[in-house]
């Protein structure tokens, strides 16, 4: 198969969807890797290194596209890119079709086959392709909440891990998956006094035996919610249901219960936000101001650190990405979990999240592939 990897273009992102030592085990394999030069500049991988490993460099995306059978990247196609799509071409990277309709339309008019990172499954119920990138944004978040605190950035000028003599910051995460745990562990270790919400209690009792008692853990009710949001001093969205809409947790009329300069990351900003008030922002402008909270809601935030973020993300892509070169549609067919990925075939929607968030009828996965 050729397999095909475009420079990413959405704002501020220098991940790559193949890593030099990516394109290796897919030459390996017998493939043609077609890469757009300067593609992997932002992981300090020039087309020397591509060329090395085999893969064939091209001058622009169109060039991708036009010469690949199977499309591997990282961030969702922005409209230029799905218009370049065809029918019975291969996409594989993350979509978040559910809050974006006109991505899904453009999907479905190319009659391409897209699979998304982000919700192919394994054997545990997890989602694999999504952890990596879960786990640097729950870390970011920490980051990105303690800059935006900075009484310079706008926010309450508050300390997250205190000093002798002075309490320290209250961080409060609403969901206590990937990302909340990550958030947790970076919160802890900067001496924050942190606090998970999460309706799971095994996951709440895991999370207790995690921290050994560093974090409070609380099961999360409208009440605990704004108990824990209105006396927070940063709050971390880290709420998922995979392929579907994230849910609004926190409404704008709460915020005028919160701190005035607290600030809100919301890593759930990928499937629509979990704060009423959120909406996608950029590297370059990351921030924004309701009711006097400091929203932090960068849709592509491991686009920061895309050394260490195209890496990790590679290595869990990798041996889906091969059998889908290998095998094509007969390895959706075949493995359950890759076909939990399976969000658009041909001009179908078959993914149930995505369908029941956009009025779309569902195709069943199976169905749409044999009648192929």
């Amino acid at each position: 198969m050729r397999v095909g990897c475009p420079k990413e273009i959405k704002n501020n992102e220098y991940r790559v969807g193949l890593t030099p030592g990516s394109v290796r085990e897919y030459v390996a394999h017998g493939h043609d890797v077609i890469i757009e030069t300067n593609a992997g500049l932002g992981i300090d991988a020039d087309d020397g290194a591509y060329q090395a490993a085999g893969a064939k460099v091209v001058g622009s995306a169109r060039d991708v596209f036009e010469q690949s059978d199977m499309i591997v990247k990282v961030k969702e196609p922005q409209p230029s890119e799905w218009a370049m799509l065809r029918e019975g071409q291969l996409l594989y990277t993350y979509l978040h079709l559910a809050p974006d309709p006109a991505q899904t339309k453009g999907l479905i008019e190319s009659g391409c086959t897209a699979i998304a990172y982000e919700t192919v499954s394994d054997e545990h119920g997890g989602l694999p392709l999504l952890a990596p990138m879960s786990e640097v944004a729950g870390r970011l978040a920490i980051q990105a909440g303690a800059t935006a605190l900075q009484k310079i950035n706008g926010g309450r000028g508050v300390l997250l891990g205190g000093v002798p003599g002075v309490l320290p910051g209250k961080v409060t995460i609403i969901g206590g998956g990937v990302v909340g745990l990550n958030a947790a562990k970076m919160a802890v270790g900067l001496g924050a006094d942190v606090t998970i919400l999460d309706r799971s209690i095994p996951r709440l009792r895991q999370l207790d035996d995690i921290f050994n008692g560093r974090v409070h853990t609380r099961f999360s009710t409208i009440e605990a919610l704004e108990d824990e949001v209105f006396s927070a001093d940063v709050v971390v969205g880290a709420v998922l249901i995979a392929g579907a809409a994230a849910p609004k947790l926190v409404t704008r009329e709460m915020l005028t219960g919160m701190k005035k300069g607290a600030v809100i990351v919301d890593v759930a900003i990928d499937q629509g936000g979990c704060f009423e008030t959120s909406h996608a922002t950029t590297h370059s402008d990351p921030t924004f101001e309701v009711e006097g909270i400091i929203h932090y809601c960068v849709a592509n935030m491991p686009g920061a650190v895309p050394v260490t973020s195209a890496h990790a993300l590679n290595n869990a892509t990798l041996y889906y990405g091969l059998q889908l070169a290998d095998k094509g549609l007969e390895a959706i067919a075949e493995n359950r979990h890759l076909r939990a990925g399976l969000n658009v075939h041909r001009g179908r929607i078959t993914s149930k999240p995505v369908a029941e968030a956009l009025g779309y009828e569902l195709a069943e996965p199976l169905a749409v592939l044999k009648s192929a």
